[in-house]
């Protein structure tokens, strides 16, 4: 039986994958894009439908996740399962995953990521361009990393963390990690020097809670 490979998320980074997923299953692929919004019929060629519409394509289904929504995209991963849809994973030809690097289902990882040695990754993972984990990481289900983020060594990272565009996450120690607390944000270009607690949004050099007051001391 063939399988009919959907990208769910008919936006811009759904438009970033598309090409990753006929690298990785080749151009004759059958490809559409499943969104449930207000999207065109066709997006780069690919024919748009809804979940209901995917669901009832012959053949096989299996879809990636484009959505950067940590909370929509842990609802969708649920729905597909229910409903017997596989959750591939998406890896550009060119990620570079060193030793003992162990990881959950759904992850998207895009063109010049790396993944070192001693890594522990949950579900859903997504890490977007020039993004790197460093050794002895250990990092949740459904966490988010914008382009070019930088997670070194010895760093814990909670289910449901949103990290944005360039941001750095110093080393933790060996017996004492550097923890990011579930839910957490950290903003594009935060400097993360210490441990940030659950639900906590942080910015700047170094990272501080953003609050009027920290913003108004930043200015």
């Amino acid at each position: 039986m063939s399988t009919v490979y959907g990208i769910y998320g008919a936006s811009g980074f759904g438009k970033e994958v598309l090409p990753l997923v006929k690298q990785q299953f080749g151009n004759d692929a059958e490809i559409f894009f499943v969104d449930d919004g207000d999207v065109p019929d066709e997006l780069l060629g690919c024919v748009v439908l809804n979940f209901n519409q995917f669901v009832n394509l012959e053949g096989k289904k299996a879809v990636t996740i484009a959505i950067a929504n940590s909370r929509v995209r842990e609802k969708l991963t649920l729905k597909c399962l229910e409903n017997r849809v596989e959750v591939f994973d998406v890896k550009a030809s060119n990620v570079l995953a060193l030793e003992n690097v162990k990881m959950g289902i759904g992850s998207i990882l895009c063109p010049f990521v790396t993944l070192t040695s001693d890594i522990t990754i949950g579900k859903s993972f997504q890490a977007n361009l020039y993004s790197y984990v460093a050794h002895d990481c250990v990092i949740g289900d459904f966490v988010t990393f914008a382009p070019a983020v930088k997670c070194n060594g010895n760093v814990h990272i909670g289910d449901h963390v949103y990290i944005g565009t360039g941001a750095i996450i110093y080393q933790g120690k060996p017996n004492r990690p550097l923890k990011i607390g579930k839910g957490a944000v950290l903003a594009a270009g935060a400097v993360v020097t210490k441990s940030v607690p659950e639900g906590m949004t942080v910015f700047g050099n170094p990272a501080i809670e953003l609050t009027k007051e920290n913003v108004k001391r930043r200015m």
